[in-house]
């Protein structure tokens, strides 16, 4: 537990400094000795869940006399007390979060050979890649991992489109391809030109589901790799998807494959 808020009235504070370099360069936190920014009260709780400790807690003035934020700030080895205004310049929301931390970074777990995956081909929209990370977690995909020149997976803009989800996934990223040879479960890749569709195909369980550049799709190199190319089902006419509406679709016709193989054993329930 901490001693106590120690009240930060001054912009060069260390810790906002901290701060404000993660919003600027997304890739801060590869820095030796730097952290990462978590912001607003569900994030925290996300990470507190897992049982990852809050190095700094930063908290408008306004916040403090919330019981419920106050409580939660007070779990951090340390408390900023801030005035409002200038809590309000560590945000990134159009309405700020008045409360915020600063964290050490997880250490990536080493890849595992046995269970499903999802491999990130060069995604440059954060809230894409957020958003998959959230779909990875909630439909039982343990590890995720990204090619060089996907975004920052602990940068402030996935953190928040993740909402939690990172703290409960294997992280593993800006990886090269040979990097990932223990990977060794078949890779499947979607494709708008594939003529086998999602839904009426057989899925390996487990399998990689490798998911690419949004405009340019799955390197050729990347894709060279991937056993199966599918296309998902689109009768109302659009060109593609979406990647984060296609990573979620894919990865919940993978747990529906997966569920209909343990309720009936050699003979999975298919359309």
């Amino acid at each position: 537990m901490n001693a106590g808020p120690l009240r930060i009235a001054s912009r060069d504070n260390p810790s906002l400094v901290m701060v404000r370099r993660a919003l600027r360069d997304p890739a801060a936190y590869r820095r030796a000795g730097a952290l990462l920014w978590l912001e607003g009260d569900h994030l925290l709780r996300a990470c507190v869940a897992r049982g990852m400790a809050l190095q700094q807690v930063l908290i408008a003035e306004s916040a403090w006399d919330d019981a419920v934020l106050r409580a939660l700030a007070q779990q951090a080895r340390r408390v900023l007390l801030l005035p409002d205004a200038l809590m309000r310049e560590t945000g990134t929301l159009e309405s700020p979060a008045p409360i915020g931390a600063l964290v050490e970074r997880p250490v990536a777990a080493a890849l595992r050979a046995d269970a499903p995956a999802v491999v990130l081909d060069r995604l440059q929209d954060a809230g894409n890649v957020g958003s998959i990370l959230r779909s990875a977690a909630a439909l039982g995909v343990p590890q995720v991992v990204t090619l060089k020149g996907t975004a920052a997976l602990w940068s402030p803009k996935v953190l928040r489109a993740g909402m939690g989800a990172h703290f409960g996934l294997m992280l593993h990223e800006a990886l090269t391809l040979d990097a990932l040879a223990g990977l060794s479960q078949p890779w499947v890749a979607t494709s708008s030109h594939a003529s086998e569709l999602l839904h009426r195909s057989r899925l390996p369980q487990p399998c990689v589901w490798v998911f690419g550049h949004e405009g340019q799709g799955v390197a050729p190199e990347v894709a060279a790799r991937c056993g199966m190319a599918l296309r998902i089902a689109q009768p109302g006419g659009e060109e593609s998807l979406n990647v984060a509406a296609a990573a979620a679709i894919c990865l919940h016709e993978s747990l529906r494959q997966r569920d209909a193989l343990k309720e009936t054993p050699g003979r999975p329930k298919f359309p």
